[in-house]
């Protein structure tokens, strides 16, 4: 009997250092971002096999992301998190995706831990 509610394969707290922001300094020099993912996926047949061959591998998915973050230039958190989405959704397995992206030192003069966007993109 299927279920209503997605498989969803998450990935917390992922953190790399990237080019993104609005302000020249932003451009000039790597600040940390912080990215989670929620993947969703038909999860049934690798909870039958336990193969990894089943199953979306999330050390890949993380790999992608953080090489993506890294070697990417953005000036907005919500083109990073779309060119992720889209990185995620290269593989057909994946349904949807809903990706965080954070800015873990905003520059704004206020005390603010994080700045950041969801999206939530399917195919």
């Amino acid at each position: 009997m299927g279920s209503s509610t997605p498989d969803v394969i998450q990935l917390r707290s992922l953190r790399v250092a990237g080019i993104c922001g609005a302000l020249p300094e932003e451009q000039e020099r790597a600040q940390p971002f912080e990215v989670d993912l929620d993947v969703e996926t038909d999860l049934s047949t690798a909870g039958s096999s336990d193969r990894l061959d089943d199953t979306l591998d999330y050390g890949a998915i993380a790999a992608s992301v953080e090489h993506l973050v890294a070697t990417g230039r953005f000036t907005l958190l919500e083109a990073m998190a779309t060119r992720i989405a889209e990185t995620v959704l290269d593989d057909a397995r994946a349904k949807a995706v809903t990706v965080t992206v954070r800015k873990l030192r905003p520059p704004v003069p206020q005390h603010l831990d994080t700045s950041g966007v969801s999206i939530r993109r399917s195919r």
